[in-house]
């Protein structure tokens, strides 16, 4: 029996140059090398590495098309183009053809891409009549909306290690599919959902089988970078959120020393760059001081770069904790504030203490890590107000903005106060959609709070020591290409109270930019914190 499992591609207004080699399919490969032995298995990558081109805007985004109108090339562009990011449906299909499988099995992490799963499995079938198995997020919280689908025999709930194994041997014996757990099937017309049960436990997984990913396809900074996952299920209960959907609410985590001899194996393979993609790292606070203390013991000698991009909750940190990760090799800390409003966050389940929060910026700064602090704009029941104080906050750390706007997801608590969502609501579940809006904060305002934190973020680049803005305006040497160019639109901004985007026939205004909203942003604000812990007066009057 042979099996592919592949990642889709994706289309959208963006796509990240990390953060997408297919772990979890690796983890599947290698659990059925070990239970499955006869079986042949190919991890396939149809995203990454094959580049993009451009397609229409889709008529559901078409509202977009006012926001996203100039091509833009300032530093606080947004989006213009939508793209395809992987290689086409037609030529995935033609691939598959090629190595001719008995069953094929197609990753569906993420909601608002599912529509590109259909396509995959349409071309597929066009072309092969073997069998396809979906999994992931979206197979976990849509299951009747995927299995629906003519071209998709199999979707898998939860995690997928046993019950693709237990799919498998079903298959290849002719047994019961209603004994494979976390399976939906078709039969007899009729679908049916399998009861969703435990995995095999986390500690005993082997290490993902990363042998058919090309080691140049995934990099950071020109090094070639891995994934590592020590960790999985979330306690946390926050509303806007639907992991545990697929990883339950109990914490499970591999041993360190299993950890460590991954990251020997990887590093033996080439990798230099080990990002942990965990939803919870430091969440065992011996744990994660153990595994410090072995990368140090191993990889002293060697050159290596931890990340942990993912995200890392504030409320686990401490000076000792951050103190053993700093000289471990991670030198970078990207954190979810969200809402640096007490009251929002325990209206989305969230009981974190913003108080630590600038403890933890502090401690971290002290230490020298760089920082990028993650918010949620237009989450439901905010007052623009709330969202205004937030960015102000993080406008005066020494920290980055990481700005996500807020989307409805299939299957997270919050989704229970909205209608049911339609197939339309799944497709715009993706940040550059802004498509929930409310009486408080309409799209305008999501448009400009956005484009302002990147403004901000613009100007926390800078390598200045502490100056006014208007200093920085003044200048003639402003340095050149984007800098140069940021600076120039800054200054028409302030003076015409206009923003426009630079393009290759020139400027052009950008229309539904609030220059009010953005003048009491800078007002609040008073003062930017660059990276470098200067600080930018940017009020107008006295420095503060």
């Amino acid at each position: 029996m042979k099996i592919i499992l592949m990642q889709p591609p994706i289309q959208d207004f963006y796509d990240t140059d990390v953060r997408l080699q297919p772990l979890g399919l690796c983890f599947l490969k290698a659990v059925l090398a070990e239970r499955c032995p006869e079986v042949k298995v190919v991890v396939r990558d149809f995203h990454h590495g094959w580049g993009r081109r451009t397609i229409p805007i889709p008529r559901e985004l078409g509202y977009l098309k006012k926001y996203y109108s100039q091509p833009n090339q300032s530093p606080f562009s947004s989006f213009h183009q939508y793209y395809h990011f992987g290689l086409s449906f037609e030529k995935i299909a033609e691939e598959i053809a090629k190595e001719n499988p008995d069953l094929v099995g197609i990753s569906a992490l993420f909601s608002p891409y599912y529509r590109e799963v259909f396509e995959c499995a349409a071309a597929i079938r066009n072309k092969t009549a073997t069998q396809i198995v979906i999994g992931g997020g979206q197979a976990t919280c849509s299951p009747q909306l995927m299995l629906g689908n003519a071209n998709i025999d199999f979707i898998i709930r939860g995690e997928g290690e046993r019950p693709l194994v237990e799919l498998v041997k079903a298959l290849r014996s002719g047994g019961d599919l209603g004994q494979v757990p976390n399976l939906g099937y078709k039969k007899d017309g009729d679908m049916r959902l399998n009861p969703v049960s435990a995995n095999y436990p986390f500690a005993e997984l082997p290490a993902p089988d990363l042998s058919d990913l090309p080691l140049d396809r995934y990099s950071y900074n020109h090094a070639p970078l891995t994934f590592i996952q020590s960790s999985r299920g979330c306690p946390h209960r926050c509303s806007f959120c639907s992991v545990h959907q697929v990883f339950g609410r109990q914490y499970r985590r591999r041993g360190p020393e299993k950890i460590i001899a991954e990251m020997q194996q990887r590093y033996r393979e080439g990798f230099r760059v080990f990002d942990f993609e965990d939803d919870n790292l430091t969440l065992d606070r011996r744990e994660i001081l153990a595994l410090c203390a072995l990368i140090r013991q191993n990889f002293s000698d060697r050159k290596i770069s931890l990340l942990a991009m993912n995200g890392i909750s504030y409320q686990s940190l401490d000076q000792e904790v951050l103190t053993h990760m700093r000289r471990a090799g991670f030198a970078r800390l990207n954190l979810a504030l969200v809402s640096s409003d007490q009251r929002v966050l325990k209206n989305i389940n969230r009981f974190q203490d913003t108080d630590k929060f600038h403890g933890v910026i502090r401690m971290a700064t002290e230490l020298g890590f760089e920082l990028e602090v993650h918010q949620i704009i237009g989450l439901p029941g905010e007052e623009l107000s709330s969202m205004i104080r937030t960015l102000v906050v993080l406008a005066q750390l020494p920290v980055l903005i990481g700005v996500s706007l807020f989307y409805l997801t299939p299957g997270a608590p919050i989704a229970a106060s909205f209608p049911e969502m339609t197939a339309g609501d799944i497709f715009r579940s993706r940040s550059t959609a802004m498509a929930v809006t409310s009486a408080a904060c309409g799209r305008d305002d999501l448009f400009t709070l956005f484009t302002t934190a990147r403004i901000i973020n613009f100007l926390k680049g800078l390598p200045v020591d502490d100056i006014q803005l208007t200093d920085i305006l003044e200048e003639n040497n402003c340095g050149q290409g984007r800098v140069a160019t940021g600076v120039a639109l800054l200054r028409k901004l302030l003076t015409e109270k206009k923003l426009y985007a630079a393009g290759k026939n020139g400027l052009k205004l950008i229309p539904r930019f609030r220059y009010a909203l953005f003048e009491k942003i800078r007002a609040e604000a008073g003062f930017i914190t660059t990276q470098r812990n200067k600080n930018i007066h940017v009020a107008n009057g006295s420095r503060q």
